[in-house]
């Protein structure tokens, strides 16, 4: 491999530099820190300039109507717009996804009819020559979605018991790996692409090879697009990174390129802090750079990372409950030789908390061990304590599965940095499921028949717990298996008409491809069937004979309090929804995995969901994620730590999600003992036998 003589000069060598691999350029360069936060700088002048700049002239404006300014006459892609800056200051980390902050691009790949509504909502009118192309000469990928579309699946999207698909926004849940663009520069990566393609030029014609060769020439477009948008702003990207500063840039124009061209549920950034410190470490050992100008860098970043924008309707943003992009960016853990992967510019990401200040994005995600380095550990529970800009993983149960360079793709789904990538699937009402399961495949809330061929119970109770989850596991076989049909047909669709070129362009030319499934409800459906169980359950009929209340006799276990009658039936209904999942083939031979995850969305889906056993009333939020219900789990947050801990990592590989809400001052009187409270739990959460991924101290 030949490169430019200065830019790896000083990096030890070895498989990296033959061919790519940038896990193994970190572990041969990168400098693990065990010291304290006392070494970080403040922001600079400049940084507090743009800052502010962006602050009082788009971000409070923004603030006030929602969607800024929208571009309603240029389709998004790589190089579509001119060069946009903040301000004359904005220099030291350069790009913006239109020609200016704040303004939003139209994406219509992904299907023409949202991009029309969300325009409508931000005030503006769509560019009618624009309307023509994408319904006219340009089939979508929501076109043609739901030209396959079963009547089932239809149904089933209608009435809310699965909610989410994306079916008309691009799916995420995909990590180009953007160190590739630094590390290499992007002429290798063309080079490299071009072999991949020809690798198999002698083959017989098939389905498989010619989806591979054009794929691979796709991203080779891509390649040499993103190669445009540096030169629109001043940089030549063709070859390696010579500094840190390059290594910053050339990486984020990686991400750029890909906010740019397309707006998928969640665009995470990867894990970068133990990349960018190499180049850090050796500017600073020779005197090129200063502590002050690493820390700029960063902030600069951030701020970018943060205005990421895209055209979204208010429908879209009810399901997420807001506008999250989830710009994750992974750090902390440790390599599978020991040592930790914490650096001075894990340090460094975090100092933008204190620097800008709070914000949800980029959402900081920390692996976290117990055997972290103290000084980190406890700089993380400070900024934690004093910012709630923070989320934690358990980085023993994701370095098991994952390997040490994998990342958080939106905010509990692990993958391999460039080597794996996720058809997304929103996810199935498991709760709303078995109010069908109970009604015989009406559902609860409109009265209509969902499903055909269901028997309702019979009487007027109590409810017998064995016919019950009978009806449950048929029901759940048909939901699931709708479920699956249709994320089958989603991903077939994007694949063709709104392919992640850029994106997958910065992976390997074979990789592996998982589904993420996932359910939402989980703690109502142990808790109505533990009450259907333990209790006495009455359902209540309206009158045509449906099932829309119940009432609940006895007492009975509740999830989340470490009591295994309830928590054995949560972990059974997540394996028994998995169990599922993997019999049914998958596109592109996916590997079937399952969250159990509804941060955002738990509001939504409670809307549209009836009555249960558990006292769960009509119309209100579901607990989010792996949650206890709200106010059910009355032995405190260990207890319920525990409980989500009884759920098998191996029938939710996607991740589990449980969110803790603590005042700091339950954390402790005073702030150092408030970080060692905070330490504490957190090394308790993560006892290196625990099964879950633990988002947890958001909400501080």
């Amino acid at each position: 491999m030949t490169t430019d003589e200065n830019a790896w000069e000083g990096f030890v060598e070895g498989t990296w530099s033959q061919e790519i691999d940038v896990r193994d350029f970190i572990q041969r360069n990168y400098t693990p820190y065990e010291g304290d936060a006392s070494f970080l700088a403040g922001p600079t002048e400049k940084t507090l300039r743009v800052w502010n700049t962006l602050e009082e002239k788009y971000l409070s404006e923004e603030r006030k109507v929602r969607i800024l300014d929208v571009d309603t006459d240029t389709p998004a892609d790589i190089d579509a717009f001119k060069p946009g800056y903040i301000c004359e200051d904005d220099d030291v980390i350069v790009g913006l996804q239109t020609d200016a902050p704040l303004k939003r691009a139209m994406m219509p790949n992904g299907g023409w009819r949202m991009v029309e509504t969300a325009i409508h909502e931000a005030g503006k009118e769509y560019n009618p020559e624009v309307k023509k192309i994408f319904t006219k000469y340009r089939k979508t990928h929501n076109d043609a979605v739901f030209d396959i579309y079963t009547p089932r699946i239809r149904a089933a999207r209608s009435s809310h018991i699965i909610t989410g698909l994306p079916d008309a926004y691009g799916r995420g849940r995909i990590i180009g790996d953007y160190r590739r663009v630094a590390l290499y520069g992007v002429d290798h990566l063309i080079e490299q692409k071009q072999k991949d393609k020809d690798r198999y030029v002698d083959q017989p014609f098939s389905e498989h090879w010619a989806r591979y060769r054009e794929e691979h020439s796709e991203q080779i477009k891509a390649l040499k697009k993103l190669k445009k948008l540096a030169a629109d702003y001043g940089y030549d990207i063709s070859g390696p990174a010579k500094n840190a500063h390059e290594a910053v840039q050339w990486t984020y124009f990686g991400y750029l390129a890909s906010v740019k061209s397309q707006d998928g549920a969640a665009m995470s950034i990867g894990r970068l802090s133990g990349f960018f410190d190499c180049y850090f470490e050796r500017d600073l050992k020779n005197g090129v750079l200063d502590e002050a100008g690493a820390q700029e860098i960063i902030d600069a970043l951030v701020i970018k990372l943060r205005i990421t924008r895209f055209l979204r309707t208010v429908a879209y943003d009810q399901i997420f409950s807001g506008d999250p992009y989830w710009a994750t960016w992974s750090d902390a853990g440790f390599g599978d030789d020991g040592r930790t992967l914490v650096t001075k510019t894990s340090f460094r990401l975090l100092q933008t908390l204190v620097n800008l200040g709070p914000a949800p994005e980029p959402n900081i995600t920390i692996f976290w061990d117990e055997n972290l380095p103290k000084g980190y550990k406890e700089f993380c529970a400070f900024i934690s304590i004093t910012t709630s800009s923070i989320q934690y993983e358990s980085d023993p149960q994701i370095r098991q599965h994952w390997g040490d360079d994998a990342a958080i793709a939106c905010c509990v789904s692990p993958m391999r940095v460039g080597k794996q990538m996720q058809f997304f699937g929103a996810r199935v009402n498991a709760a709303k499921a078995l109010l069908y399961a109970i009604n015989g495949g009406r559902d609860e809330m409109s009265g209509k028949r969902v499903m055909e061929g269901y028997a309702p119970i019979q009487g007027d109770g109590p409810l017998d717990f064995d016919e019950i989850w009978a009806k449950y596991e048929d029901m759940l076989d048909w939901v699931v298996g709708t479920y699956v049909e249709a994320l089958n047909i989603i991903h077939y669709c994007h694949d063709r008409y709104a392919y992640e070129a850029v994106e997958m362009a910065l992976h390997d030319a074979e990789i592996v491809r998982t589904m993420g499934c996932g359910i939402a409800g989980l703690s109502i459906v142990a808790d109505s069937l533990a009450a259907i169980k333990y209790a006495k359950v009455y359902p209540i009929r309206d009158e045509t004979g449906l099932v829309v209340d119940y009432r609940t006799e006895g007492e009975f276990p509740t999830y989340g309090n470490d009591d295994d009658r309830a928590d054995d039936i949560a972990a059974t209904v997540v394996h028994t929804i998995m169990d599922k999942i993997r019999a049914i083939p998958m596109y592109r031979d996916a590997v079937p995995t399952q969250s159990v995850l509804t941060i955002t969305s738990n509001v939504v889906y409670g809307k549209a969901t009836g009555a249960f056993p558990s006292g769960h009333k009509k119309g209100t939020p579901f607990a989010p994620g792996a949650n206890p219900e709200n106010g059910i789990d009355t032995h405190g947050m260990v207890a319920s730590m525990l409980s989500v801990g009884k759920l098998d990592y191996n029938d939710a590989l996607d991740g589990i999600s449980l969110t803790n809400t603590i005042t700091p001052q339950g954390l402790g009187r005073t702030q150092q003992e408030q970080i060692t409270n905070l330490v504490g739990i957190l090394d308790a959460g993560f006892v290196p036998d625990d099964s879950c991924a633990y988002d947890g101290t958001k909400g501080y």
